[in-house]
């Protein structure tokens, strides 16, 4: 295949090649067409000078191009110095709308605009919008426009400050060289020769026509004759205007070569997300022999796509060569370092332990730490259920690391030492990770960052605008946001990964281009200007419509030369990402030139037939069931088998117990059991007495205190001073409150309620046939009292109970389903074992007692008689039926030929 570089070469003068400067668009493009020289030049010769156009734009200038961040902090010392009638913005608020400024600034210079014209143009376009009768203008709308008409005094002084220091930012180093380009011409002897330029910036154009009237240049146009000719063709947009401003001769135009039209094998392929697209090059890539790898493009229109893709490269290609990077902001490394941040901009005074669980057990942090001992604090750190932490108190965890936990964890507001603590962080992660076999790479993470920190360092100690952590953690973000880091391989062989910019110039027989989608190629209205885009075509500045062509132009200056072309959109609808395929791909469609073939990929998705898992009962398994009902079946475990087997098959079976975490908020079950233990130990001294009124009353002085008292046992170091947590306090006090109120009420009433017992443990054996071992059963009521005579089995529950939750249809059911009967069936436990244990008048009660539900009462247990009719007691005939049942759940548990099964969950709520 002949190359657009290889045509070049072709018409050049190799013997004499010294004679010449070389200008490309990029870097990358210098080094391939050294290639193609070397290849029509025999023995040895000393190398042409060879830039890209940003080198040779900062050598005509005689200026330092400064970064874009370096340009914040200038401009900062600018406009604190820049006289105005408006209150100065400090450095974090400045920075939000400064970064658009510079941009702006940057388009004005590199396109040569009148700058006094474009601002009072503006300037008077928001006067315009702001318009109003009334004469008084509100002082919100004054600073608005003022801001406005501030603006041309800023850039100007911006640009004398750092053309002072012979510093420039990228559009003012563009206007320097222009206006120094015919000093530079004269003072040249050598041909310049600028190859593959499309696009120009007005700064370009004039420095290109300079050089065009002094007969010191060559231009050669990297277009084909199909787009150049197709006057509605966005790829030849460019080309065709230079034409208009005289840029090239007519009979240039005959040299433009017709490659587009030769017939091309095109594959479309839709696919689902970035995964998909990624496993579709490897898939492409593994079709491909090794002379075809090495003449082969992958082009990411989307650079976040760089790791899915080098995760799928298959082991057959052997040489990669990556010109893009991989971004510092898609690391580990940075993810942690957010985090150090999060914690120390914090505005809590105390460690919160989300955030130390998280520093603690993270994959670099953790081998820093005595790793034998990571677990145990952390079983500890839960159990404690302290939710802040001091970093005295972090630090008795881990005594040898006391040095690195401070520069983690400190939080003082001086940028200086908040920056050294981060370079300390490093320099031990350094010597961890050094130990480690296979850490190469991060390793030079750790070196990335690092720089960043440094220069953090730097700017902070020149210019002084860091004054917050706020501010550091933005810069620091902006800063990595814009690093990557660089992989070196061999330019020359092998596979060519690169994103759209880094093609131009280049030609390959096989393309493979992804995400060729609308929003990315192209990338539509994105367009972060302060200057409106009225005005941007009024002074020629660019806008989307001219950076959709550019990446037009560069999408058909890949297939221009191509023989095989992969093009791969994605399917899935995405309106941050895009989702419908791009124009481009519905252009190649219309033109009707090529062999094209779509595909709609997706991936095999397996059938699977979901089913509930089974535990077979093992002769182990049943031999611990035995012990188990030895030991004692309770109410909540037998109703958690019927909620699910298999919960109760982990639980109690295996012993698996969840995991305590820390209470941030309190849980229902803690609220339960405070409420709980505050009655108890309230209607302790009445047990074996009947209630009376001022007893109950006196207690109400009692209940913050013991309400709090058992909040600090229960609750353990959790804080119940705000937020969440307060309001459940009070929510506890409430309910204890309110009962004490329902508990008066009723005697006032002129009932009667004598306590027998409260929170009576309580157990009974079982005959279950055909087993041949005992069963027992275990648990504990909460109250059992007689209420004008008849006795009340009281089961306490926090949550909302209604009545109808407390009633059996049919016994056949009560074992079956949960949520409808796990409150029947827990109630007529303790009455059954209440029953054989003691002797009980009947009939009797059992029931529910509902502090979310307290106005409806006492709940009593309800066996339906007929539609409608419920029978409120429980007589011994309702305890035998209801023993038949309990009978049958013990032998199905027990039962070798009844699996484990799992149920579906119904959610429910109460506690």
């Amino acid at each position: 295949m002949k190359t657009f570089l290889h045509d070049v070469v072709c018409q050049l003068d190799v013997k004499n090649i010294n004679a010449y400067t070389f200008i490309f668009p990029s870097k990358r493009a210098g080094v391939f067409f050294k290639k193609e020289l070397l290849s029509h030049i025999s023995g040895t010769v000393i190398s042409p000078l060879i830039l890209s156009i940003e080198e040779f734009i900062e050598e005509v200038s005689g200026t330092i191009t400064i970064s874009n961040t370096v340009a914040l902090f200038i401009l900062y010392d600018v406009y604190l110095k820049t006289p105005s009638k408006l209150p100065k913005d400090n450095f974090y608020a400045f920075s939000k709308w400064a970064q658009l400024i510079i941009q702006d600034f940057n388009e004005i210079d590199r396109y040569n605009i009148n700058s006094s014209q474009i601002f009072n143009y503006l300037a008077s376009i928001k006067e315009i919008e702001h318009w109003s009768k009334n004469l008084n203008q509100s002082e919100l709308i004054y600073n608005y426009l003022e801001f406005w008409n501030s603006l041309e005094l800023l850039y100007n002084n911006f640009s004398e400050t750092l053309l002072d220091q012979a510093k420039a930012y990228q559009g003012l180093v563009y206007k320097v060289a222009k206006n120094n380009i015919d000093d530079y011409i004269k003072e040249t002897n050598k041909t310049h020769v600028f190859v593959g330029f499309n696009a120009l910036n007005t700064c370009e154009e004039i420095i290109f026509k300079s050089f065009k009237q002094s007969d010191k240049a060559l231009f050669f146009w990297d277009l084909d004759e199909y787009f150049y000719n197709k006057k509605n063709h966005s790829a030849g947009k460019f080309i065709r205007s230079f034409k208009e401003n005289n840029l090239f001769e007519t009979n240039d135009l005959t040299k433009l070569p017709n490659y587009y039209t030769h017939k091309k094998d095109i594959s479309i392929y839709g696919t689902q997300k970035s995964v998909g697209q990624a496993k579709l090059v490897g898939q492409i890539l593994d079709s491909l022999d090794t002379e075809n790898i090495s003449k082969t493009a992958l082009v990411l229109g989307d650079e976040n796509l760089l790791l899915p893709v080098l995760g799928s490269i298959p082991k057959s290609v052997n040489n990669i060569n990556i010109t893009m990077g991989l971004p510092l902001n898609l690391s580990s490394f940075y993810h942690l370092f957010l985090l150090i941040f999060n914690v120390k901009s914090s505005k809590e005074t105390h460690i919160f332990y989300k955030d130390l669980f998280n520093i603690i057990s993270n994959e670099y942090l953790r081998p820093i730490f005595i790793s034998d001992s990571i677990d145990v604090v952390l079983t500890n750190l839960k159990q404690s259920n302290e939710v802040f932490y001091t970093l005295e108190k972090v630090c008795l965890f881990f005594p040898k690391n006391e040095d690195f936990l401070k520069a983690i964890f400190y939080k003082d507001n001086n940028v200086t030492d908040s920056i050294h603590q981060f370079l300390f962080i490093i320099n031990v992660l350094k010597d961890e990770l050094t130990l480690r076999p296979n850490s190469a790479i991060e390793l030079e993470y750790l070196y990335k960052f690092n720089q960043v920190f440094e220069q953090l360092l730097d700017l902070n100690k020149t210019y002084k605008h860091i004054t917050s952590i706020s501010i550091l953690f933005e810069l620091f973000k902006e800063l990595v946001s814009n690093e990557t880091l660089d992989i070196k391989g061999e330019p020359l062989q092998g596979l060519q990964i690169m994103g759209m910019l880094e093609s131009r110039v280049l030609d390959f027989e096989n393309v493979i281009i992804t995400s060729v989608n609308e929003g990315i190629l192209p990338s539509g209205k994105s367009d972060n200007s302060f200057i409106p885009f009225d005005l941007k075509t009024e002074y020629g500045l660019p806008t989307y419509t001219d950076k959709d062509a550019v990446y037009t132009y560069h999408f058909y200056h890949l297939l221009q030369r191509a023989k095989n072309v992969h093009i791969i959109y994605n399917t899935e609808m995405d309106a941050l990402l895009g989702g419908e395929k791009s124009r481009f791909i519905h252009q190649l469609e219309t033109e009707q030139l090529h062999n094209i073939q779509h595909h709609i990929l997706s991936a095999d998705i397996p059938t699977y037939i979901e089913t509930p898992n089974h535990i077979i009962k093992t002769p182990l398994v049943l031999s611990s069931i035995k012990q188990l009902a030895q030991k004692g079946f309770s109410p909540s475990s037998l109703t958690n088998y019927i909620r699910n087997p298999l919960d109760f098959y982990y639980d109690k079976v295996l012993g698996i117990q969840k995991e305590d975490n820390i209470e941030e908020v309190v849980a229902a079950n803690t609220l339960g059991t405070i409420v709980h233990e505050v009655l108890e130990v309230f209607y302790k001294p009445f047990e074996g007495k009947i209630l009376e009124v001022e007893p109950l009353e006196a207690l109400k002085t009692k209940i913050d205190a013991t309400v709090l008292m058992y909040f600090e046992k229960i609750y353990k170091n959790g804080d119940v001073t705000k937020g969440k947590n307060l309001i459940i306090f009070e929510v506890a006090k409430r309910y204890v409150l309110n009962f004490l109120n329902f508990e008066i009420a009723e005697l006032k009433n002129g009932h009667e309620i004598k306590i027998i017992a409260l929170e009576l443990k309580n157990e009974i054996i079982l005959d279950v046939e055909p087993l041949n071992f005992p069963i027992k059963i275990k648990g504990t009521v909460d109250r059992i009292d007689e209420f004008n005579g008849i006795t009340r089995i009281i089961d306490y529950k926090t949550g909302s109970v209604k009545q109808d939750k407390v009633r059996v249809m049919n016994w056949e059911d009560i074992s079956l389903d949960y949520d409808k009967y796990s409150k029947p069936f827990q109630i007529l436990t303790y009455a059954l074992m209440m029953s054989q244990s003691a002797p009980l008048k009947f009939p009797l009660q059992a029931g529910i007692i509902s502090f979310k539900n307290l106005k409806s009462g006492f709940l009593p247990f309800q066996k339906q008689i007929s539609y409608g009719k419920y029978d409120d007691f429980i007589s011994q005939e309702t305890l035998n039926d209801f023993k038949q049942e309990l009978c049958k759940l013990i032998l199905e548990i027990c039962d070798e030929k009844t699996d484990f099964v799992e149920k579906e969950i119904k959610s429910f709520s109460s506690f």
